[in-house]
């Protein structure tokens, strides 16, 4: 819990740390499906903060270690590999992590909403992402609309990851201006102090997909000066 919560403050060095010891306690337990549990979560640090290589080389060291059940591990590893590889342009092996259908078949026991779990409101926040990296905004905009149906609304983060998803697919339909006000949007409905870690990161990603030539434009500068505030 503690390497999670580093991850969403943007504390990489000592997220991984804690990851590495409790990576180090899983294996030792002798509980595969935690191991693999604690691996796919460790694999959200790189995939967030500019490393999909690494992210998907720790994913798919998750996937082997919870084996081939429908587990709660097993899927979230799947979703997290699905990501990597669409963030480091390999569709083809994103679509197939996401083809294994393993949330259809998880057991109703491991679809509740606790840490070790993985319920509907976890899987459609990771597809939101996966499917915008991909540029498959039909299929992102639906897992948008139905995580955030499931998100309580004091799911601050989980809104705003969403709203900037949703904003990328703006951009990736061709309406760059909209993709900009929807991200301000998102960003001035926090405090300052939260827009920080992984919702500045996603932010920045959009800012930095617009093309140069588009940065003089008003949408655009308001998005920069948000991200600055």
């Amino acid at each position: 819990m503690t390497a999670i919560v580093l991850h969403d403050l943007g504390s990489r060095r000592e997220s991984r740390a804690w990851f590495a010891t409790a990576a180090r306690a899983a294996a030792e337990s002798g509980d595969p499906q935690l191991h693999a549990w604690v691996l796919a979560r460790e694999a959200m640090v790189p995939l967030n903060y500019g490393a999909p290589r690494a992210a998907a080389s720790l994913a798919e060291q998750a996937r082997r270690i919870a084996g081939t059940r429908p587990t709660a591990a097993a899927t979230l590893a799947a979703a997290v590999a699905a990501r990597a590889y669409a963030l480091n342009h390999q569709s083809e092996q994103a679509r197939q992590a996401l083809a294994d259908d393993l949330m259809e078949r998880l057991p109703e026991g491991e679809r509740s909403d606790t840490w070790l779990t993985y319920g509907e409101q976890k899987h459609h926040v990771h597809l939101s992402h996966a499917f915008t990296i991909l540029g498959d905004t039909l299929r992102a905009r639906e897992s948008q609309q139905r995580a955030l149906e499931l998100s309580a609304p004091t799911s601050t983060m989980t809104r705003t990851l969403l709203n900037l998803d949703a904003a990328a697919c703006s951009h990736h339909d061709g309406d760059t201006e909209q993709a900009c006000r929807r991200a301000v949007d998102a960003l001035t409905a926090l405090p300052v102090d939260f827009r920080t870690g992984l919702v500045r990161r996603r932010a920045l990603d959009l800012y930095e997909a617009i093309p140069a030539q588009h940065h003089h434009e008003r949408a655009v500068q308001e998005l920069r000066d948000a991200l600055a505030a």
